[in-house]
């Protein structure tokens, strides 16, 4: 039997493809992950994101100077939040009118900002001791339920108005509550309440309202300044466990820019703990201060305490 003799190239192609072949048939032995570049590592979340509380601005907006559809531009380009929570009394008549959503919805998803929530007053006490009238309270909500759906925010907050001894307000509030709860998740909505007085101001009496509504989408939202005859710390502590949102109310601040009323590390510490890593809204409400530079201040503290953290 013949055998062909190789022919031999001067040229070095024999053993480039000798040297290929070795290196392929090696190849097959090495994962391919170790061939390929280190992905970057991804950017991690952050403890908490700031959103800013309409009510921030309300002296602005009474005067004139800003309107309600203003309010998204303001928030992004004054402020750098791109993130808000509406105040239903600076657009009152605008629950239904669909122009008007339309127009502001447009201006949010030009700007690139979130809506997240309609805060809700004026519209009757969820907990009313007349029935007729509680469910006059539940029905005039509905409307703002609506609008807050097609604008993308994730809640409305209410509040838990009773009258009566503490036990019948607990099951009042309870069960307007649980009416309106029922209708914000037919739309995918949560329904908040803030400790806003009155009993609501009672971390310990809105938690058990809450035991009692009994549903995944009633929630609170806790804001670190609205609490009268109880601790703030404590009150804030019983909504955690609750809290669809976060408001971090300020007033006053001293010279190394903390706010005086409320140590916002301590609270911080109350609201990381119960694994909320959400919206926390600028809400200023002191008179020292212009009201752009307390919206200024608090978000730089805020800012601050996250970043002791961390993130």
């Amino acid at each position: 039997m013949t055998h062909a003799t190789p022919t031999h190239r001067g040229d070095g192609t024999d053993r480039r493809s000798f040297l290929l072949g070795a290196v392929s048939l090696a190849a097959g032995a090495i994962p391919l992950a170790s061939c390929a570049s280190p992905r970057p590592a991804k950017a991690r979340a952050p403890l908490f994101k700031i959103s800013l509380a309409e009510w921030s601005l309300h002296r602005t907006i009474r005067s004139g100077a800003m309107t309600n559809l203003d309010f998204p531009r303001v928030a992004r380009d004054e402020f750098g939040i791109s993130a808000v929570e509406y105040v239903n009394s600076f657009f009152k008549d605008k629950a239904k009118d669909a122009v008007y959503l339309a127009d502001l919805r447009g201006r949010c998803d030009a700007l690139g900002v979130a809506s997240v929530l309609i805060m809700c007053d004026g519209e009757g006490a969820l907990g009313d001791p007349d029935e007729g009238k509680r469910i006059r309270a539940v029905d005039n909500h509905r409307k703002w339920a609506d609008a807050a759906r097609y604008l993308g925010c994730h809640s409305i907050r209410v509040n838990a108005q009773s009258e009566g001894p503490r036990d019948e307000q607990e099951r009042l509030a309870a069960d307007g509550l649980r009416r309106l709860t029922e209708y914000c998740a037919t739309l995918d909505l949560h329904c908040i309440v803030e400790n806003h007085g009155g009993l609501s101001s009672h971390g310990d009496w809105l938690a058990a309202v809450m035991r009692r509504v009994d549903h995944p989408r009633v929630g609170t939202l806790p804001d670190f300044g609205n609490f009268y005859e109880y601790d703030r710390y404590q009150g804030v502590k019983d909504m955690m466990p609750f809290a669809r949102g976060v408001s971090a109310k300020s007033h006053d601040f001293d010279e190394h820019g903390n706010e005086t009323r409320t140590d916002y590390d301590r609270m911080l510490d109350i609201v990381l703990a119960a694994g909320y890593h959400g919206y926390i809204g600028v809400e200023y409400e002191g008179d020292t201060l212009p009201e752009a530079e307390g919206i200024r201040a608090t978000k730089r503290l805020l800012e601050r305490c996250r970043e002791r953290r961390g993130v």
